[in-house]
């Protein structure tokens, strides 16, 4: 495991989009904002994503399965990230790799949308939560 603080400007040293895409399990850890990038960016370096939150509420939940391409991790079990990814078969971080390349297209935006994008998974995800606030 390598933990990082500041990414280091330097010449010929891996660049932060580099370290993802080298990581079997990108850490998203829960910020000062209701989302963070980090979860776009790991899905787009095809890096399962491992979220750190209390009552997070991923985007498109009512959609996709977060939890077969994610791995959400409660705040207080913290001291044990470790042991938790190192105790996940390869073979499931596989499937959830795969399943990760899989989820990429509703992330993507085009400037002319395109079925399943992101244009497509808002316009599902505002009528979902409308339909099922009455």
């Amino acid at each position: 495991m390598k933990i990082f603080g500041r990414m280091p400007k330097v010449r010929g040293k891996m660049s932060y989009a580099q370290h993802m895409k080298r990581s079997k399990y990108c850490i998203c850890a829960r910020g000062y904002e209701v989302n963070s990038p980090r979860i776009v960016e790991a899905i787009m370096y095809e890096c399962v994503p491992v979220i750190i939150s209390d009552n997070y509420v991923p985007p498109f939940y009512e959609v996709l399965n977060w939890e077969s391409f994610a791995v959400f991790i409660l705040e207080k079990d913290i001291p044990n990230l470790k042991n938790i990814l190192l105790s996940i078969p390869e073979k499931r971080y596989r499937e959830m790799q795969m399943r990760v390349k899989k989820v990429q297209q509703h992330f993507l935006w085009h400037a002319r949308p395109v079925k399943y994008d992101i244009f497509h998974m808002i316009l599902h995800s505002i009528w979902y939560n409308r339909v099922f606030q009455m």
